[in-house]
Formats: structure tokens, sequence, C-alpha cells
């Protein structure tokens, strides 16, 4: 396991601290330790890249630890009344539907390998990014984050989970015997 996939864990690992942080009302640490984590993932891409040492591996606990990270930051702002109920909602119910998808997908025989979106990318700034101004506004004692970056990353969400959609549903048409003879199913029906 390489240097990146080891900053992947590390950022996993820091959820907790995190969320324990936010809980006991240490809105200035919690916010050093989100910046720190969303550091990492900046820095386990580009270090993959740089090395070309991408993996099977990384590619399936980046995403993961991206979303572990982004639902316990949501949860648990919603939980202390500084985010709104609704982009919660809107965050988590895109993620979960996604991974539904992907075992739908699983199970019906097909792979995925998913590619990111450009609003996928979107998506994930925008909801940083009000993970960030709901941590400042705490911080701060500001009691509100603004309107326009809820509203973009809700927006973003929903565009990207529908992009991830439409790409489910290419490999679903991919999936082996999705290609069947309409007449041969209709013959056995009869």
């Amino acid at each position: 396991m390489g240097l990146a996939n080891w900053l992947t864990v590390l950022r996993i690992l820091l959820i907790p601290v995190f969320v324990s942080l936010l809980v006991y009302r240490k809105p200035g640490p919690a916010l050093v330790v989100f910046a720190g984590a969303a550091l990492t993932d900046l820095l386990d891409g580009w270090i993959a890249r740089r090395r070309r040492s991408q993996s099977r591996l990384g590619a399936f606990l980046d995403p993961t630890a991206d979303k572990l990270l982004l639902t316990a930051s949501f949860v648990t702002l919603t939980y202390l009344k500084v985010l709104p109920f609704w982009i919660a909602v809107v965050v988590i119910s895109r993620d979960v539907i996604l991974v539904v998808g992907t075992l739908l997908v699983y199970m019906l025989g097909a792979r995925v390998y998913p590619r990111p979106t450009w609003a996928g990318k979107a998506a994930t700034f925008f909801q940083i990014l009000t993970v960030l101004t709901g941590l400042l506004a705490r911080f701060l004692h500001v009691p509100i984050v603004p309107r326009f970056v809820l509203w973009l990353a809700a927006a973003f969400t929903v565009i990207s989970g529908l992009q991830y959609l439409v790409q489910g549903m290419k490999f679903l048409s991919a999936a082996p015997g999705a290609e069947r003879d309409p007449a041969h199913d209709d013959a056995s029906v009869r």
C-alpha cells in the first residue's frame, strides 16, 4: 500500500476525531482537522498521479473516504443545527441511491467503472465549501451559512446524481445477457 492510500486511510481515521471535536463544542480544532482531512484528499490524488501509483484499492478507498467524511460532517452539523436538515437529506440521499444502484448493477451481472464527472467534482467542492462555511459559522458564532453555498451544493449534488445514474444505466445495458432477443422472451411467455 503506497503513500497515497495511507493518506486516504488517515482521512478515514480523522473522521471520529472531527466528529468528537464538533460534538464536544471545539469548533476551532474541528475546523483544523477537517481542513487537514480535505488536504489529504488533494494530496493522495496528486501523489498517486505523480508517482503513477494509482491502484484499484485507491480507486475504492478514496471516494469511500470522501463519502464517509462528508456524510459524518453533514449529519453532525445538522444535528448541531449549524446546517439545515434539507441539505443533509439531499447529500446523503444521493449517496444512498448511488450505493444501492451500484449494488443493483453488480447483482445483475454488470461491472461498474464509474468515472468522475464534472458535476461530481463540483458537488464535492461545494459540499466541502458548505461544511467549511458551517464550521466557520460555528467558530465565529455566526448563526447562518450563506444560502448560495447551500443551493450550489444541492444543485451540483442533484446534477451529479443524475449523471451517475445515466452512467449506471449504460453499465446495465452493457451487462451480459442485457441484449436478449425480444422474440425469444415473447415465445417463452406464450
